[in-house]
């Protein structure tokens, strides 16, 4: 599969629906909600994101100042 796929985020989707549903089915018998599961999982995807663009944006800044001196 290429980078340039149409469907590249629906194939990393289903490469990762097993162990998501695994994830889900562990965070029930653990005693979570469904509800509560799903929630968290989508707060935590969004804290990984927010981290990545800053990453991302502490990589351009630092490439900067490295172009200005």
């Amino acid at each position: 599969m290429t980078d340039d796929d149409p469907d590249r985020d629906i194939r990393c989707q289903d490469a990762l629906q097993a162990a998501y549903r695994e994830l889900v089915s562990a965070a029930i018998m653990a005693g979570w909600a469904e509800r509560e599961v799903v929630l968290a999982i989508g707060e935590l995807a969004d804290k990984h994101l927010l981290s990545l663009e800053t990453n991302d944006n502490a990589d351009a800044l630092i490439a900067l100042l490295r172009r200005m001196t």
